[in-house]
């Protein structure tokens, strides 16, 4: 099996909105779904996805995008209170924005890879592997 994977809402957004970045989201979608990843996000990350899309396509394609992610096998984490202190840390030392810093926690907690769109991301590739979309 490959390395787990923890994905950010800017790299679902990239895939729901059809950037050409989004490549890399379907073929890391595609080893989700044969069983050669497991794929985690954040619940934090999860309504980050439904807002940024509510915002940019409506709240008709956000709804759709959440369906099909329900469709996934994508874990969806909560965010108890060791996430959350780990987020915290990372948004007061590497200045991610608070829900980058969910997903960061998770990818940590995790030992996985983060699967992101955001250059933002390379304040922590010290201490966590990015997989850039």
């Amino acid at each position: 099996m490959s390395r787990d994977i923890v994905f950010d809402a800017s790299g679902l957004i990239a895939y729901f909105e059809k950037s050409p970045r989004a490549m890399r989201v379907v073929i890391l979608l595609k080893e989700v779904r044969e069983g050669k990843r497991r794929a985690f996000m954040s619940v934090v990350n999860w309504g980050e996805v439904y807002y940024v899309l509510v915002r940019k396509a409506g709240r008709d394609a956000a709804e759709r995008a959440l369906a099909f992610l329900d469709q996934l096998p994508v874990i969806v984490a909560d965010a108890d209170r060791p996430l959350a202190r780990q987020a915290a840390e990372f948004k007061a030392a590497r200045k991610l924005s608070y829900a980058d810093s969910f997903a960061a926690a998770l990818a940590v907690r995790r030992n996985a890879a983060l699967v992101a769109a955001d250059r933002e991301f390379d304040r922590v590739r010290n201490q966590v592997e990015v997989i850039r979309v």
